[in-house]
């Protein structure tokens, strides 16, 4: 049940633009990127935010594989990363001999995979840039041991941002910044996509655009757009709103029982401590 009582809080700011919020459960903690800042923070409860990796290479989407590794994407070097003792393990740059675009957001799944998206955004001076396109589409890849190079999944997007997979791993939602919409794929076993329907469209006067996207408990999708934090079901119904006072970018579960919602918007992060009760 969301607690529709609870408030907003801001827990530290001074950022240029934070992004790819992450609990780590091992360490008590929030990871995020600041992309101009080109460092990653980490946020303990009641302390200041501190560095955690800088230069980040213009970092964006962070995630913990099934090791317990930081996976990162890297706009300026246009990568997905693994970190492992103060090293990074280059996961994929490149598709058909062409560099990738600016991997922006990332999943695990329980197969291992890592499900990433690469628009041109991190092109942009800035950002990670200035570069130029090599690849003539902006598409959604999956990284699998066994493949030589990312897998190509999907290539109909014109701005692939936030993505999540639902428990079961049967649907891949994922929204475009550009269209300002959130489609939905049926996933099959060898990681053939099909559908690709337009769930929502996240239309309003107001700042913000489908960004990050997480699933609750309760297989709500929360995800960024105008005026904050859209929630919404699977069938694409609209619940609810979470206004926030500067633009969200992202969001992630976190606290030891993965009940609070901490919120990356500009220049600062928020948090809503226990927004979802048992």
């Amino acid at each position: 049940m969301i607690n529709a009582h609870q408030a907003l809080h801001q827990v530290c700011s001074g950022f240029q633009f934070t992004e790819g919020p992450l609990w780590d459960s091992s360490n008590s903690r929030l990871l995020f990127s600041d992309i101009p800042g080109n460092t990653i923070f980490h946020y303990k409860n009641g302390h200041e935010a501190q560095i955690y990796q800088h230069p980040s290479n213009f970092s964006n989407g962070l995630v913990m594989d099934h090791n317990g590794l930081l996976v990162a994407c890297e706009h300026q070097t246009r990568r997905v990363v693994q970190y492992k003792d103060g090293n990074s393990l280059i996961l994929a740059d490149s598709f058909m001999g062409k560099r990738l675009n600016s991997p922006n957001d990332l999943i695990i799944a329980s197969d291992g995979s890592i499900i990433f998206t690469d628009p041109a955004y991190g092109l942009r001076e800035g950002l990670g840039g200035p570069g130029i396109k090599d690849l003539d589409f902006q598409g959604v890849f999956r990284i699998q041991k066994s493949l030589r190079e990312p897998q190509l999944l999907v290539d109909d997007f014109e701005g692939p941002n936030g993505l999540i997979l639902t428990p079961d791993q049967r649907h891949l939602f994922i929204n475009d910044t550009v269209r300002m919409h959130v489609r939905v794929f049926s996933v099959d076993e060898d990681w053939a996509l099909s559908g690709g329907n337009v769930l929502i469209e996240l239309s309003g006067e107001e700042e913000g655009k489908p960004d990050g996207m997480k699933l609750d408990p309760y297989g709500n999708i929360y995800c960024t757009g105008p005026g904050g934090i859209w929630i919404i079901t699977q069938a694409g119904q609209p619940l609810g709103r979470i206004r926030t006072p500067e633009r969200a970018s992202n969001l992630a579960w976190g606290d030891d029982d993965l009940r609070s919602l901490y919120i990356t918007a500009a220049g600062s992060l928020y948090k809503i401590p226990r927004l979802i009760r048992r």
